[in-house]
């Protein structure tokens, strides 16, 4: 009944399930957890959405309310990647708005941020000792996010010392990938002029393929995710040679 009642609306919360069956919200949660523990579901902050297909875009808002926990971990493991007088990039994406926050609270001098997000960007916007550039160009509204010849030409002109990548798919063969081809041909450019680059994905995008590739797979040096990632797939990256955090 509960994966009839999210296929028809996609996202349910707590409270809806409390008031259509009357039971209590601990049984709710439980239930719910079981289902995700199945994969018939994703957890979001409060409630549950119907399980995501890798090749859609969806907006920002929905994004930020699923896998919020891992996100807040995996966020905090790369900035400390991030040393005093470094440069990153920061891709659009609700994990690297978590990096944007933690970075923001680490208080470090002489950092300057790329970033082609409006939400991170206003995030960062008050932060003394920290350069933010923001890249312009097309808005796309689904992502808050500038993309386009313009920005592509923008950032071609800058180097920088890590690269923070948010995807829809990471695999151990096809490498990173992403729903909108304009995107990723600007954060294939990311790759290019970072020294380091690092993929910031909860474990559900583990394994996944999206509509467009960004890159070769041996461009990334850094994998942070989740512990619910599994050993052998954790193995087939190191295999690559990239550095596997669960967090």
């Amino acid at each position: 009944m509960v994966l009839d009642l999210l296929e028809q609306d996609g996202r349910l919360t707590v409270g809806d399930l409390v008031e259509r069956f009357g039971v209590s919200s601990v049984t709710v949660r439980t239930d719910l957890d079981a289902l995700a523990d199945l994969g018939a579901l994703v957890r979001s902050h409060g409630g549950a959405v119907r399980r995501l297909d890798p090749v859609q875009d969806y907006p920002i808002s929905f994004k930020d309310t699923i896998h919020h926990g891992e996100k807040v971990r995996i966020g905090r493991a790369a900035a400390q990647l991030i040393g005093s007088g470094q440069t990153a990039i920061l891709d659009s994406g609700t994990t690297t708005l978590q990096v944007a926050r933690h970075l923001k609270q680490q208080g470090l001098r002489g950092v300057t941020v790329v970033t082609n997000a409006l939400n991170i960007a206003s995030e960062l916007a008050d932060v003394s000792d920290l350069s933010l550039i923001m890249i312009g160009g097309i808005l796309r509204q689904l992502s808050n996010s500038f993309v386009g010849p313009q920005a592509e030409r923008m950032l071609s002109q800058l180097h920088a010392d890590h690269c923070f990548l948010g995807v829809d798919g990471l695999d151990a063969e096809f490498g990173p990938t992403t729903p909108d081809p304009l995107e990723a041909q600007l954060n294939s450019l990311m790759l290019q002029v970072s020294t380091q680059v690092t993929v910031v994905a909860d474990s559900s995008k583990i394994g996944k393929r999206s509509l467009s590739a960004i890159g070769r797979i041996g461009l990334i040096h850094r994998l942070i995710t989740d512990e619910r990632i599994t050993l052998e797939t954790a193995e087939a990256f190191r295999a690559k040679g990239i550095e596997v955090i669960k967090v």
